[in-house]
């Protein structure tokens, strides 16, 4: 089987690199995209299975993007775990429903790595079931 595809979308640079290592480690190929317009076109033509998404992005606020892959069918089973520094914006009953994790900054390595690994265990065995 492939490995899983993962998408990070995250204009922090340095942030940006170690959520891909982490999803690296936890088996997922890792893109990163850094804009909010950008990611939305490779949502276009790409399926990830999970989405790491921060609120705050140029362009294209996060959850702009979060509303445009809860109301695409093809996107459907893309498991959304939004990052964000906004405390106040994590307790959004929109956000509660949308996605299946959200971390507020600092998001460790570790911490990630660990909740993707999760999701993908979880996603074998439902698809097992």
């Amino acid at each position: 089987m492939n490995s899983s595809l993962a998408l990070i979308i995250e204009d922090d640079y340095d942030l940006s690199i170690i959520f891909a290592e982490a999803l690296q480690a936890a088996g997922f190929e890792a893109e990163i995209i850094r804009s909010g317009d950008k990611a939305l076109e490779w949502l276009e033509t790409s399926a990830p299975d999970i989405v790491v998404l921060d609120l705050h992005l140029p362009r294209v606020e996060g959850m702009s993007i979060l509303r445009q892959i809860r109301n695409e069918p093809r996107l459907a089973k893309a498991r959304v775990i939004v990052v964000t520094g906004d405390a106040a914006l994590a307790d959004s009953p929109f956000l509660q429903r949308a996605a299946v994790q959200i971390l507020v900054k600092p998001v460790t390595f570790r911490q990630l790595r660990n909740l993707a690994r999760l999701l993908k265990l979880s996603s074998r065995r439902f698809q097992h079931d």
